[in-house]
């Protein structure tokens, strides 16, 4: 297991590398060049309960894999970050725009309804750049990394703060919208007051993100790509298997299958990542 200052150094570069990542400022709707229609540095995973479909959020937009076909984006081309399914054609995400003009450089929380033809920015535009999000119980909740701060919404218009702390990742539980598990610059902790305080799990692994799927479930994988397992609400842990490599997104459909994003691919495991295969190339 890593060190505690390896995890702070690890959340150090996940934001550097994040601010790298914004995009020209521009509104929301971007810019459509096919030259920049590529997926690539994927943020984000989810399956949209409609129809099973997989879509990868990407630094160049949203992207849907039909299976055994190439990838279909859809919608503008922006860096969409925070990503998260709330329903059938139903997403939320946040970011930045793609191409440029005399707008803010943060599309705040942005909404699509027709599974990402089109996005509307329903709040905090120009200021928030959620890096995580979650809809879960009527509230959304995100992480936003300007102010370093969790903040929870009951409309998707008006927010309010919760802790200020630095992290990588959340995961809200199914079953309790109060218990919250992120993994902070202290390493994996747990929040019984809906992300205001936190308080340290000294015994769990040091993970990098972190899915929450069905009550008591919880999946996640660690600097060294180990996907660990917790039954029992993140009290212990025990690992699963290994990662194809350094996941870039990662996503828990249930506590059997998971789709994670490396370098170089989106992987499929069907038993809890214990095992995988290449689901996507990526170019």
């Amino acid at each position: 297991m890593r060190s505690r200052l390896y995890q702070k150094l690890l959340l150090a570069v996940a934001v550097l590398a994040t601010a790298a990542c914004g995009a020209p400022p521009t509104a929301v709707g971007g810019g459509t060049s096919p030259s920049e229609a590529t997926l690539a540095h994927v943020h984000g995973l989810g399956v949209d309960p409609a129809d099973g479909m997989l879509y990868a959020a990407s630094h160049y937009g949203l992207f849907k894999l039909p299976p055994g076909g190439a990838p279909e984006r859809v919608g503008p081309v922006q860096d969409v970050m925070g990503f998260t399914v709330v329903g059938p054609g139903h997403f939320l995400a946040s970011g930045h725009p793609g191409t440029p003009t005399n707008a803010a450089p943060h599309l705040g929380l942005i909404e699509t309804t027709d599974a990402g033809q089109t996005w509307r920015n329903l709040s905090l535009g120009g200021a928030a750049d959620f890096h995580a999000l979650e809809a879960k119980h009527d509230v959304v909740f995100g992480y936003d990394s300007q102010s370093r701060q969790i903040l929870t919404s009951a409309d998707k218009r008006s927010w309010e703060p919760r802790a200020r702390l630095a992290l990588r990742d959340f995961a809200v539980d199914p079953a309790r919208p109060e218990v919250l598990i992120a993994n902070t610059a202290d390493g994996l902790a747990r929040s019984t007051d809906g992300g205001a305080t936190f308080t340290p799990l000294p015994d769990a692994p040091d993970l990098v993100f972190v899915e929450w799927p069905a009550a008591g479930t919880l999946l996640g994988s660690d600097p060294n790509n180990t996907i660990y397992l917790s039954t029992d609400g993140g009290d212990t842990w025990t690992r699963q298997g290994q990662a194809p490599g350094p996941p870039g997104a990662f996503t828990a459909v249930n506590p059997s299958e998971l789709y994670i994003a490396t370098e170089s691919a989106i992987h499929y495991s069907p038993d809890g990542g214990r095992s995988f295969t290449v689901r996507q190339p990526l170019s």
